[in-house]
């Protein structure tokens, strides 16, 4: 490698450190991070490390697969993670049959997947506890759904703070400063401002997971916050699988019961955009 382009290379890393130091030092002074502190993993090490962190958690997967009983070939394709309602649906009427011999490894197996999904910010924890609704009582699907979100939601927490900061200073400044000047606000009652945001989506929550380390959210009140925050989706969530299973296994199409849920809980699904702004304006 000639000698221009390795300086050049140099520049180029020492101006994105510069840049991260930037956006730190903008946040309030939440990070008390001087660059000759913060020695990020490069983001080729980054990436390298958070994709075999990938692989093996699919890996667990795959074994929990492989060492379920043997489905009937007709039952195969509904096994995968649920990513819509007729995908929980159909998941759902086949472990069904399953949970009654393997009620604790059907369990294991959806909270595994429930955290995974939080973990790496992927798609279908909603559909995952319209599952756990379909399967098991309200009290235990309630309570595995709110353990595996604060679990997941703390792995992707320490992913952040251990390899993903850079990644985070490079794609999401704007996004740090915003949650950082919210939370240096609120500083003195973090835990009801995870609760809340948890509740009321003013952050998605793959940004809330990420951005919460960097920004000095303690673990403790992040992860209860977390745990109690998505009750109340997650317990809307539950009981539309229960209200699921009900209306496919009655012998009639529909009860006033089941509608007045659906009805409900449409409702109560629009409430926080209706009064989002509101309530971002008084929160704030």
């Amino acid at each position: 490698m000639t000698e221009p382009l390795q300086n050049t290379m140099d520049r180029e890393n020492q101006v994105l450190q510069n840049e991260s130091v930037t956006i730190v030092e903008d946040t309030i002074a939440i990070l008390d991070i001087k660059e000759e502190d913060d020695k990020p993993l490069s983001t080729t090490k980054a990436v390298i490390i958070l994709a075999a962190i990938f692989l093996t958690s699919s890996l667990v997967l795959g074994n929990l697969y492989y060492n379920f009983p043997k489905f009937k070939d007709d039952e195969k394709k509904y096994i995968k993670i649920p990513f819509s309602i007729e995908d929980a649906e159909n998941l759902g009427k086949v472990l069904d049959h399953y949970k009654n011999t393997h009620y604790v490894r059907v369990l294991l197996a959806i909270s595994f997947c429930s955290i995974f999904l939080h973990t790496f910010a992927l798609p279908g924890s909603f559909t995952l506890a319209i599952l756990s609704g379909y399967l098991y009582p309200f009290p235990l699907a309630l309570g595995t759904m709110c353990f595996c979100s604060a679990m997941g939601s703390t792995f992707c927490y320490l992913l952040s703070l251990t390899i993903g900061r850079k990644l985070a200073y490079a794609y999401f400044p704007d996004k740090i400063r915003s949650y950082a000047s919210l939370v240096k606000k609120h500083e003195d009652n973090v835990l009801f401002v995870i609760m809340f945001w948890r509740i009321i989506p003013f952050f998605p929550s793959w940004l809330i997971n990420i951005c919460a380390p960097l920004v000095n959210v303690p673990l403790l009140p992040f992860w209860v916050g977390t745990f109690i925050g998505v009750a109340v989706p997650s317990g809307l969530s539950i009981q539309a699988g229960k209200t699921l299973k009900d209306l496919s296994s009655s012998t009639t199409l529909w009860s006033w019961s089941s509608v007045l849920f659906l009805v409900t809980f449409a409702t109560l699904s629009l409430l926080p955009i209706i009064y989002k702004a509101k309530l971002r304006d008084k929160f704030d």
